[in-house]
């Protein structure tokens, strides 16, 4: 099974309830509509309902299936302002701005995950990707066992048939590029580790982890190649587990034979499947070079290391890249 079909799978056996921030995007009540009628997801819109009402008239009975709330007008918006006030009181937030916070629909989609009233949220399809990261970080918070929030995207050698694209076979995840800059030492191990379970939950693989850097096994000497190198040696020793290989350049992570000659000594056996970026400049270039030049399909960027999921989307996604995620974060919604 290819992993995007695996994926939907997994969300169908067990469908959760998602949170859509953007209600009133016409993508996004495409993808709601075919989520609902597909078994994918029960779905809320967040929005003016009468807009959204009108708009989904065209899907005839199908949008039955699906929910609308227009926060500004909720039972739950005094309930939800005054959780806010307790949760953000110690930075300035009085019980007016708290009120007024909630009105906004990314924050009140993070409320309702936290609060249990919906299992995992996305938006991003109009708000830009800081604004969709802050309502999750500061609503949801971290989960107990996470060091930081990061981010990846699911690289995907195939894609939906429907799409045109060519299929293939495998997946990658690609980490951190959307989130954390400059990630130290520290940081990129919890990047590392939260990205080796990210990828046995999605992908249902092994992880094979690639710790990427400008030197092969010392080849070049300098601040940022050691931080790698010990974030490396570090992720080895504490997880004894995980298949660690790096510091690696990326074409002998990626073809063993390069690997071979390069770093005989890796511990990597196959290619890996997930790759660790040494800062978000080279994550974010690099895995838009994949998307575009080579044809992957770039899913996310998925948060790793929240308490309950949040996913953002990117400004110019399509309909399917909606589903995908949808897919992803009730999957992520699993193994919670």
């Amino acid at each position: 099974m290819k992993p995007l079909e695996r994926l939907f799978h997994l969300a169908k056996e067990k469908p959760r309830h998602i949170v859509m921030a953007e209600g009133e995007d016409p993508r996004i009540q495409e993808a709601a509509i075919r989520a609902s009628e597909d078994g994918l997801s029960r779905i809320t819109l967040l929005g003016r309902k009468d807009r959204i009402s009108k708009d989904l008239m065209v899907f005839g009975d199908k949008a039955k299936a699906v929910t609308i709330i227009e926060p500004e007008t909720s039972p739950q918006l005094a309930h939800y302002a005054e959780l806010f006030h307790k949760k953000r009181a110690h930075k300035g937030v009085d019980a007016n701005k708290a009120l007024a916070a909630m009105k906004e629909p990314l924050n009140y989609a993070a409320m309702m995950v936290h609060t249990g009233d919906a299992d995992g949220t996305i938006a991003g399809a109009v708000a830009t990707t800081a604004d969709t990261i802050r309502s999750a970080l500061q609503i949801i918070g971290k989960a107990k066992d996470s060091k930081i929030v990061s981010s990846f995207f699911l690289m995907l050698a195939c894609a939906p048939h429907h799409t045109g694209h060519k299929k293939g076979k495998g997946g990658m995840i690609f980490s951190d590029c959307g989130l954390v800059v400059e990630p130290d030492r520290e940081e990129l191990q919890s990047i590392a580790l939260s990205s080796a379970q990210s990828c046995k939950a999605l992908l249902g693989q092994d992880p094979q982890i690639a710790m990427l850097s400008f030197s092969t096994s010392g080849s070049a000497a300098h601040p940022r190649v050691a931080v790698v190198q010990e974030a490396a040696t570090q992720l080895q020793e504490n997880h004894p587990e995980l298949v660690v290989g790096g510091e690696l350049q990326f074409d002998a992570a990626f073809e063993k034979s390069i690997r071979a000659s390069k770093a005989p000594d890796s511990p990597l056996e196959d290619r890996p499947n997930v790759f660790i970026f040494p800062n978000l400049d080279a994550g974010n270039i690099g895995y838009k070079i994949a998307q575009r030049i080579g044809g992957m399909t770039a899913i996310g960027p998925v948060l790793q290391g929240l308490a309950k999921p949040a996913n953002d989307l990117s400004r110019g996604c399509s309909v399917d890249d909606i589903l995908a995620l949808i897919a992803v974060t009730t999957v992520q919604i699993h193994q919670i």
